[in-house]
């Protein structure tokens, strides 16, 4: 090979370079490209053995040792180096760590999303990483499953307003801008259907099904631009995913015509072998996977052999691997990693990450991702909006020095507080201790800074929630990895609870701080019942006794079955896991520095017997209510308040009779009733009221954040296409059908909250 052979020439098009490094390849460096190997353990084998066309889960010195035995193989392809930022970037020591993708979707705020993956991208990239496995756009289901927290949750709508706008913070101006890393779509599609709440189970989805609710986020963000997707891990009518022509092919590459690259998810090839038993050897499954459209396979060390031996024996063709190659190499020549391969840069890392900047956003995302869900009027703690020249709370109006008591095991947790994906969530091993304490700001901690002077804040723990143990069966699955330890809740401990009881017997007020753990979360992680664990309920029910205003704060990883001492505390918050910056957003807003703004993206259940408990469900059963208990959540969907209340009123739509490519157009009055400021989320719903088929009772379609100051009134001009208005038919075809719709506005999606209006659509 001459020394500036043409796929090294950046002046030719992309396709002409990509053609002549193809026709330089061996089938084993064709076939290395397609593995994206676990570089935990090492790199060595990954590159100089098995021409690994990418890394994940390599810490820093190893992606640096990645990529000088790249520059000495005999091509010099380039190694796409991936990481789980999640939200954030997940496991570099003293990275930005952001509310989770569920705390994110409180905020109901793209703009803000978009901001939040930018400044993550530009941490990314500066440590030699191209790639988040991120956005999730799996639509929360079943509150059981350990995953509910990657979500955006329940809503499709949200889901893709939110999804696009991470996918666009991601990539920037474009792949060549040196700040962007590949954004991924994940997990296509139906994953979060389980059964029972199990991880990775079959999905009992119909392809309609699919089309109604499951696939429209991902069509939109496959048809704005994002350049790679990840397959779910179950299958689907008996087909896993990884696999599923009809999905891979048939929708996404022919009907969206995406051109993006497939990853699978970890050893989907390998599951289908020693998980699924549709294959009896990796040889089967590699040629499967191949020809179903996957280019690159995650963490099937054992592809390698299948795919080469599927070709010896005929089972694939050179011209279907050199299809799966010709797309990861033409990302990686539009990334322009062959000119720059992106390498860590000390100096940007330096400059950028865990910047100031960063934690000003990360600290304004937490204040916008709590939810108030109950105020007897008890909140705020203390005076106006303003703090003083320390940064603390103006007194109360009487001027009386208060005692709050911070009790529960979520008080001063800061690692948990971080949520799954974040240091010392267990997914790598070089950060064992988690992300740097100094960074990280829990409740207890938000609450000494920032009362006013001369309050006292005591702190008990209250209970504890749970200890681990051994999976009995056995510390691996058959791959080799390890399985997670099972939770054990922590036994009662009558001190913890009569240290907290003298403690808020002893306060003016108590703000108690409970929720999930690390250990209750993530893949493999779901969960049987949604309940407090461990002596949480004991607390919170002693802690009532005490007769002392109680403020709930629930940190968890997902909505929680509460007990009736939580419903009846003085005030109800949920702050999902707030990020670094949470504990101090829960005390700003708890003492009145910051207006609660949040808006719940997903339903509490009473009881997790009542599972599923969205919103949008399909009308039609008998009767609208168990024999033993209510079918009503306990919040819902869009529901979240403020320290001023909203009244709407004046519901007009102003085209009543409209075609399909018309607008539909309407005004709402609101006025602010309160003595403070308001951010109230406008939330418009459709409701088709006869369907040629079952379909939701109502959808949301749109939504406005409006500001207000106190005693505003205004009148809120709103705007849907009446091409939103769809169903799916019986055929699977998304249409618009003629005839009466509703237009339901107000501030969630509780019926009682809705203002509705009448609008035709004509033939």
């Amino acid at each position: 090979m001459g020394p500036n052979p043409p796929y090294r020439d950046p002046s030719l098009p992309v396709a002409e370079r990509v053609d002549d490094l193809l026709g330089r390849m061996t089938p084993q460096e064709k076939v290395g490209q397609m593995l994206q190997l676990n570089g935990k353990e090492g790199v060595r084998e990954a590159v100089e053995d098995k021409h690994a066309g990418s890394i994940l889960h390599a810490s820093p010195e190893r992606v640096l040792e990645a990529a000088e035995l790249t520059e000495r193989s005999r091509l010099r392809i380039p190694l796409l180096v991936a990481e789980d930022c999640i939200h954030g970037h997940s496991f570099w020591h003293g990275a930005t760590i952001y509310p989770t993708q569920l705390g994110m979707a409180a905020t109901w705020d793209p703009e803000l999303v978009e901001r939040i993956a930018r400044a993550t991208a530009v941490e990314v990239a500066a440590t030699g990483v191209h790639w988040t496995f991120s956005p999730v756009l799996c639509i929360a289901r079943d509150l059981r499953w350990g995953r509910i927290s990657e979500t955006f949750g329940e809503d499709p709508f949200l889901i893709g307003e939110l999804a696009s706008a991470m996918v666009r913070g991601y990539q920037g101006e474009g792949l060549d801008d040196p700040t962007a890393i590949l954004a991924t779509a994940k997990h296509f599609a139906g994953y979060s259907e389980t059964q029972g709440g199990r991880d990775a189970s079959e999905a009992d989805l119909s392809r309609r099904k699919l089309r109604s609710w499951f696939l429209p986020p991902f069509e939109r963000v496959a048809r704005e631009g994002c350049r790679s997707f990840m397959l779910g891990y179950q299958s689907m009518d008996g087909v896993p995913i990884t696999v599923n022509n009809w999905l891979l092919s048939e929708v996404l590459r022919g009907e969206w015509n995406y051109t993006g690259t497939l990853v699978t998810d970890w050893d989907n090839v390998g599951r289908m072998v020693w998980d699924q038993h549709i294959f009896a050897d990796y040889t089967q499954a590699a040629a499967a996977a191949v020809k179903a459209g996957n280019d690159m396979v995650m963490n099937t060390p054992k592809f390698y052999e299948g795919a080469l031996e599927a070709l010896e024996q005929g089972l694939l063709t050179g011209a279907e691997i050199d299809a799966a190659v010709r797309r990861i190499l033409t990302l990686k020549f539009e990334l322009g990693l062959f000119e720059n391969p992106r390498h860590p840069d000390s100096a940007r890392q330096a400059e950028l990450i865990g910047s100031a900047a960063h934690a000003g956003l990360n600290l304004e995302a937490a204040r916008r991702s709590l939810v108030l869900l109950t105020n007897d009027g008890t909140l705020p703690l203390a005076g106006g909006l303003e703090a003083d020249a320390t940064g603390r709370a103006l007194p109360a109006a009487d001027g009386k020095p208060r005692r709050i008591a911070v009790i529960g095991p979520n008080a001063d947790e800061a690692q948990n507080q971080l949520g799954d994906w974040a240091g010392s969530s267990g997914q790598v091993d070089w950060l064992p201790d988690g992300q740097p304490r100094e960074m990280i700001t829990t409740v207890l901690e938000g609450f000494r800074a920032h009362v006013p002077e001369g309050w006292t804040v005591t702190h008990a723990r209250g209970a504890e929630v749970l200890t681990v143990g051994a999976d009995p069966a056995g510390a691996f699955f058959p791959d080799g990895q390890p399985r997670p330890d099972i939770v054990v809740p922590a036994e009662p401990d009558e001190a913890l609870v009569a240290q907290a009881v003298a403690a808020a017997s002893d306060a003016d007020y108590v703000v108690a701080v409970v929720g999930d753990r690390i250990e209750l979360v993530g893949e493999g992680r779901s969960t049987a019942t949604l309940e407090l664990i461990g002596d949480q309920v004991a607390l919170l029910d002693a802690l009532e006794r005490t007769g002392t205003p109680m403020v709930v704060v629930v940190i968890a990883s997902k909505p929680l079955v509460l007990p009736p001492s939580a419903h009846r505390a003085a005030a109800l918050v949920y702050a999902a896991n707030p990020g670094m910056e949470g504990g101090r957003a829960v005390a700003e807003v708890l003492l009145g520095l910051v207006e609660p703004t949040g808006r719940l993206p997903i339903s509490f259940a009473r009881h997790a017997g009542q599972q599923p408990t969205y919103y949008n469900q399909v009308r039609g059963q008998h009767g609208d209510r168990y024999a033993d208990l209510t079918q009503d959540p306990a919040f819902v969907f869009g529901e979240g308040l403020g320290y001023s209340t909203v009244a709407y009123s004046d519901l007009v739509v102003r085209t009543p009779a409209v075609a399909e490519g018309d607008t539909v157009r309407a005004t709402v009055s609101l006025r602010n009733t309160g003595g403070r400021p308001v951010r109230e989320v406008v939330q418009v719903y459709v409701s088709d009221t006869v369907s040629s088929v079952t379909w939701a009772e109502k959808e949301l379609k749109a939504y406005r954040a409006v500001t207000l100051a106190p005693g505003e009134s205004r009148e809120v001009a709103l705007e849907l296409p009446a091409a939103d208005c769809t169903i799916v038919d019986a055929e699977g075809r998304r249409i618009v059908e003629a005839g009466a719709f509703e237009l339901l506005v107000g501030h969630s999606s509780r019926e009682q909250d809705l203002l509705r209006a009448g609008f035709t659509i004509k033939d």
